[in-house]
């Protein structure tokens, strides 16, 4: 936390300071107000990666399609549905697996005897709720499936809370599931907010929000750079960092914290590690790079 400063005097900066001071302030408060976002943004979008997201986080927060009352499984699941690295399937149904044709499961979609046709499971999906623009995917194989889903993260829209995804019998026409975002999980609700929040799918107040949000994020670098540059003695021709505290009574926390984040996200352990790795046993040995860094 800022030292010298509360709660209340780092939510608003101090416009009477000048010179280094005037940046320390702004510094400090766009720097607590961005951190609640930053922290929303940092776990939607490493969860959406590939280890700590894919390996971790949703294989536990996936739809579970036991859930589908005695429907036949494919041995695809629906990130098959998406198109190349580009995501457009809900981040909590990737990892579940598809639902196959050629079974009398389902609930009844198509009226007996319709042909099950392109312009049928139009309509079907017009009848059954998907009034605006949604995506329709063709079965893929003999026991592939209609899939009409519209979500945020094809940008169908800018509600998660309307996502749906129903998948239909490609010989049949019954209904084999019809997935809403109630039915996921209380994490994969969070990530279809969240989500759509951190790529800026939520309308027009959601990229003006996204925008301001990364201007105060560049604003933060900068400044600190600047007051680098105004506290440093003039040639010093080093970084003169500033010389360790004599009394650090939050040490203790501050290397608890770091260890529970490398647990929970064990790529940011490897980092932290190599670094004291390349600090102990190269920087501290070398003296010229030992003088530059000081």
């Amino acid at each position: 936390w800022p030292r010298g400063t509360g709660i209340l005097q780092s939510l608003v900066p101090n416009l009477a300071a000048r010179g280094r001071a005037l940046w320390k302030s702004l510094h400090v408060t766009i720097g607590v107000w961005i951190s609640l976002t930053l922290v929303i943004f940092l776990i939607t979008g490493l969860s959406w990666a590939g280890i700590w997201g894919s390996k971790f986080v949703q294989a536990w927060s996936t739809f579970p399609a036991a859930k589908w009352d005695n429907v036949p499984l494919s041995d695809v699941n629906h990130a098959s549905l998406n198109h190349g690295v580009i995501h457009e399937v809900p981040w909590a149904l990737e990892q579940t697996p598809m639902p196959a044709s050629g079974s009398d499961a389902g609930a009844t979609g198509l009226p007996e005897g319709t042909p099950v046709t392109l312009d049928n499971i139009i309509a079907l999906a017009r009848q059954i709720g998907f009034d605006q623009r949604f995506q329709l995917h063709f079965p893929r194989g003999e026991t592939g499936v209609w899939t009409i889903a519209r979500d945020s993260m094809s940008n169908d829209s800018d509600d998660p809370l309307s996502d749906r995804t129903v998948h239909i019998d490609r010989y049949t026409g019954n209904i084999l599931a019809d997935v809403k975002f109630a039915d996921y999980s209380v994490y994969g609700q969070g990530m279809a907010v969240g989500v759509a929040l951190h790529v800026g799918f939520m309308g027009l107040w959601n990229l003006i929000f996204n925008t301001l949000f990364c201007l105060m994020l560049v604003f933060v670098c900068v400044s600190g750079v600047v007051m680098w540059w105004l506290r440093r003695p003039a040639r010093a021709g080093r970084l003169v960092a500033p010389p360790l505290p004599r009394n650090m009574p939050l040490w203790q926390g501050a290397v608890l914290i770091g260890l529970a984040l490398s647990l929970a996200f064990p790529l940011a352990g490897v980092t932290l590690i190599t670094v004291l790795a390349l600090d102990l046993l190269i920087l501290s040995r070398i003296p010229v790079l030992k003088r530059a860094l000081s």
